[in-house]
């Protein structure tokens, strides 16, 4: 693997922590109201399912995808009238990424709705 491929590829995993800011404070924030809410943000979530101590699961399976763009600078010399010179241009290529991660909202039923009283931490590259 080239040196220009190592740094494109540690530069993609820093994007993916940029971009995804902390899902936990977000998923916190709905900790103590309605399932109402998350889905009014999120939709329907992709997967619900009952836990054996009484509470529920509601799971949402998201997909951020894109473009990269990535400087890679090139030097030539050159013969002109004047003599040698050095010429630097710069190329732009655009490297495509897509990531898919699950979250999960714990909640309880309260009356006829569902109280989040927890999450999952999603996995790290989602965080």
């Amino acid at each position: 693997m080239t040196s220009c491929m190592k740094m494109t590829r540690l530069g993609l995993i820093g994007f993916f922590f940029l971009l995804s800011g902390c899902a936990s404070q977000v998923m916190q924030g709905y900790v103590g109201g309605s399932i109402t809410e998350p889905m009014l943000d999120y939709g329907q979530p992709s997967g619900v399912f009952d836990l054996p101590d009484g509470a529920r699961a509601f799971q949402w399976n998201i997909t951020d995808s894109g473009v990269i763009p990535v400087s890679t600078p090139s030097t030539t010399n050159i013969y002109g009238s004047g003599g040698w010179a050095t010429a630097t241009t710069t190329s732009t290529t655009y490297q495509p990424y897509s990531q898919e991660c699950v979250y999960t909202l714990l909640a309880r039923p309260q009356g006829d709705d569902w109280i989040v009283t927890g999450f999952r931490k999603p996995r790290l590259a989602c965080e």
